[in-house]
Formats: C-alpha cells, sequence, structure tokens
C-alpha cells in the first residue's frame, strides 16, 4: 500500500490532521493540503493515486476540485467529502465522476473500505492496460480509437450524415483526425465501392490546385501536353476530401461553388460541360466564419460547404481517449519495429494523461513511436518520454507577453513537429512525412514555407 499516494484536501486542521493520521496509518503516503486551490496544483504537479476531498471550502469547493482533478488526469479517483446528507447532491457528484461520496462525521471503518475499493479500481484499470489491444474493434471504427462520450457523438453525427448525399464540413486543430472522420464516412455510405480522392488544398499553388480539382485540356497552359482527368472526374460516384479547404484561393472558390450548385464543370483551358456524381467532404483548422467575415472566403461557399458541420475537439479536451490510444500506438510500433514493449508505466502514463497535446493525436502517436524506438526495457517509463511534456505547464499557458496570434502559435507548433520528426528520422523526409500523417509532397511544401531545411 505504501506505492500509492493520497492527496487529502480540508480546510478544517484537526478534521485534516484526522484523516491524514489515519491514512498514514494504514501505509499510504499522504499529502494533506488545506487549499483547494493549492490542492488542483499539487494534483497537476505530482503522482496522485486517490483524492479525498470535502465539498465546503473556500474560493473552490469540492466539485469545482472534482472537474478540475478530471481534466488533469480522468484516471485518479476522486471521494468527495460533506457534512451534508444531501442525497441530491450526492447524485451530482457521482454523475460529475467521483468515485465515491461519504458523509462527515467521517466513519473511519467506511472510508478504509471506500479508500481501499477506490485504490484497487484504479489498480485494476493500470492492469488491464496491456489487453486493451483485444478490445479495440469496440473501441474503433473504420480505423478510428476512441472511447469518449465526445467522439462517440462526432461518430454518432458521423454515421448519420453517412447515407445523404449532403455536402460536410468537419473542423478541428491540426492532427485531431479530420481525414479519419471523412474515410469512415465514406465507406460507412453507399458509395463505399467507389473511390475516395483526397485532396491537400495548402499543397498546391492557384493554377495547380484548379487543374489538380478540373484537370486541364492538352495545350491549357505551358507544360500541358496533353489532356488531363482532374481529381471531381475521378472520384466520379464517390467521394472527394478537401483537406485544408481555407487554403483555396478565390479565383476557385467560383469553380468549386458553381459545381457544388450546377454539379458541372469545365476542364482548364477546355469549354466542353462535365457533370460528374461526387459527394464532397470538406475539412479545415481554420474558422471559415472569420474568413468570411475578413472577405478571404466566398459566403455562399460556406454555406454550400457546411450543410453538415462536425467539429472534432482536440485531445486536451477527450482525455479518456488517451489511454486507449496510448495502448494502440504502443502494440502498432512494438509490432513494427519487433520489440517486446507491453505498455506504459504507471507513473508514465500519469505523464501522457496531464500533457495538453497542441498537436492533438499525431502528437501522441509521435510521442509514443518515438517511446517505442528509444526504451530499451519491455515498458516505457518517464525516462522515454520527451522532456517537455513532463512540465506541469501546459504549453498553451503562456505568459500574456508571450501570447501570439493563432495562425502564429500554429506555425510554431508545425516547425517544432517538423523539426522533430525530421530528427527522429536522421533527416529522412519519406519516414518524417509518414510519421506527421502527411504525403511527402505536403511535407516538402510546409519545409519551403517556413524555410526549413
Amino acid at each position: 500500500m505504501d506505492n500509492y499516494t493520497i492527496l487529502v484536501v480540508e480546510d478544517e486542521e484537526a478534521q485534516r490532521q484526522a484523516l491524514a493520521g489515519f491514512l498514514k496509518n494504514q501505509n499510504y503516503s499522504v499529502i494533506a493540503s488545506a487549499s483547494s486551490v493549492e490542492a488542483v496544483k499539487i494534483a497537476n504537479e505530482q503522482m496522485i493515486d486517490l483524492v479525498l476531498t470535502d465539498y465546503k471550502m473556500p474560493k473552490k469547493n469540492g466539485m469545482e476540485v472534482l472537474k478540475e482533478i478530471k481534466k488533469i488526469n480522468p484516471e485518479i479517483p476522486v471521494v468527495v467529502m460533506t457534512a451534508y446528507g444531501d442525497v441530491e447532491l450526492a447524485v451530482q457528484i457521482m454523475k460529475e465522476g467521483a468515485f465515491d461520496y461519504i458523509s462527515k462525521p467521517i466513519e473511519f471503518d467506511e472510508l478504509e473500505i471506500i479508500v481501499k475499493n477506490s485504490l484497487e479500481r484504479k489498480q485494476l484499470i493500470s492492469e488491464n492496460r496491456e489487453l486493451r489491444e483485444k478490445l479495440y474493434d469496440k473501441y474503433s471504427f473504420e480505423g478510428i480509437i476512441y472511447e469518449s462520450t465526445e467522439m462517440e457523438e462526432v461518430l454518432n453525427i458521423a454515421g448519420r450524415a453517412a447515407d445523404s448525399k449532403a455536402s460536410i464540413l468537419i473542423c478541428g486543430e491540426s492532427g485531431t483526425g479530420k481525414e479519419l472522420i471523412a474515410q469512415a464516412i465514406h465507406y460507412s455510405s453507399p458509395r463505399k465501392d467507389a473511390p475516395l480522392v483526397s485532396v491537400n488544398c495548402a499543397a498546391l499553388n492557384e493554377n495547380l490546385l484548379e487543374s489538380e480539382l478540373f484537370g486541364h485540356e492538352k495545350g491549357a497552359y505551358t507544360g500541358a501536353d496533353k489532356q488531363r482527368k482532374g481529381r471531381f472526374e475521378q472520384a466520379d460516384k464517390g467521394t472527394i476530401f478537401l483537406d485544408e479547404v481555407g487554403e483555396i484561393p478565390l479565383a476557385t472558390q467560383v469553380k468549386l461553388l458553381r459545381f457544388l450548385q450546377e454539379r458541372e464543370f469545365e476542364r482548364v483551358g477546355g469549354n466542353k460541360t462535365i457533370q460528374v456524381d461526387v459527394r464532397v467532404i470538406t475539412a479545415t483548422n481554420r474558422e471559415l466564419q472569420k474568413m468570411v467575415e475578413a472577405g478571404d472566403f466566398r459566403q455562399d461557399l460556406f454555406y454550400r460547404l457546411n450543410v453538415i458541420s462536425i467539429k472534432i475537439p482536440p485531445l486536451r479536451d477527450r482525455k479518456s481517449d488517451i489511454t486507449t490510444l496510448v495502448s494502440y500506438f504502443v502494440s502498432r510500433f512494438a509490432n513494427e519495429n519487433q520489440k517486446d514493449v507491453k505498455g506504459v508505466s504507471k507513473e508514465g502514463m500519469d505523464v501522457l494523461l496531464k500533457y495538453g497535446y497542441p498537436g492533438n493525436v499525431r502528437e501522441l502517436e509521435n510521442i509514443i513511436q518515438r517511446a517505442v524506438v528509444m526504451t530499451r526495457r519491455d515498458i516505457i517509463t518517464t525516462d522515454d518520454l520527451p522532456v517537455h511534456i513532463k512540465s506541469p505547464k501546459s504549453e498553451l499557458e503562456l505568459p500574456k507577453s508571450e501570447i501570439k496570434s493563432l495562425d502564429e502559435m500554429v506555425k510554431d507548433l508545425e516547425i517544432r513537429l517538423i523539426t522533430d520528426a525530421l530528427n527522429q528520422s536522421d533527416g529522412n523526409q519519406s519516414k518524417a512525412a509518414k510519421a506527421l500523417g502527411l504525403s511527402e509532397r505536403n511535407l516538402r511544401y510546409k519545409l519551403k514555407k517556413y524555410g526549413l531545411k
């Protein structure tokens, strides 16, 4: 039992000392705090196995402590103490994710049982991580690994939209898995036997993008030595996925709008009208509504694309997915690298659950891939994890003097992730692109865009 650390949060000194003394006599390590604010900080900075918190406290009550602990690490069990035997309050506390609820005055026999049960449950969860790869059929949908109610809702919308012909706009930060959702929609639709054609709109300049989408006739421009069918023709009877649709130039937006309205277009340099049956799914990490207001994106096109909207929450807002994703990535990269890596240590998982993941699932994937490759043990420990994720401060919590625009922060993050991927692959662009989930062409585009070598 001395391996378990319990955080006691109680503003009344006599009660705090009594609880801490009792738990120490049970051979637990105990951290006692009189401040709910300080307690949340402790949970963010140290390895905690159980939180025992009073309900009625200044600044933050027990419910607020519970919610913040669950944001830090959803696997930490929380037991809430209160002097008020309110059944409705107890129900509310349990709905918010508390392991249990205990009334004051505390009966130590009852407390001993609750503490033991909560820690046994936590230990069981930890031990079962190695077996999670056997449960992927339950948590995966066309390659999507999830467990959270947030992703359940995303896939519920995607599933209901799959059978329709309506255009779908998928929004979310870079690395959240927008293309996987698009694939899930296509392969769950009546079009699943027809092509799914993907285009990264940010990787091509204006002239090339229009030709890529709609094709060109022979002689349409210098170098066009033969007729070429575009992606819309290639996707006939199927689906076209336009990633980073916010990067499409205004001139090309007009042609895309016409297709969505009339289901027809002409190749570049041609005058023959071509009609195809294509379902359009788009994705963006930008705020298209703000681009519309700024005049950078056509309002009529935005409404045509946004018939059904799917917003994928960032990984930091669905932390219950992290454990499942970690187990999947460990198994996958262990097999790829022929290493006998079974999982992640308790301390390592605690670090992974507390980190903010500005790069989302893609960043988590890169972290686990690196850890599997670098570890010399059969289990990943904190020593195998990057230094920057071990800091209790989220990378998004910048001092006010360092706050940048969203575009600047995205640029900085992309540069860091690309640089890390290239370093880990010894400069091999093909391997780096695969690790980042990019095409080699898209990686080369970003290297040129940011002036990286």
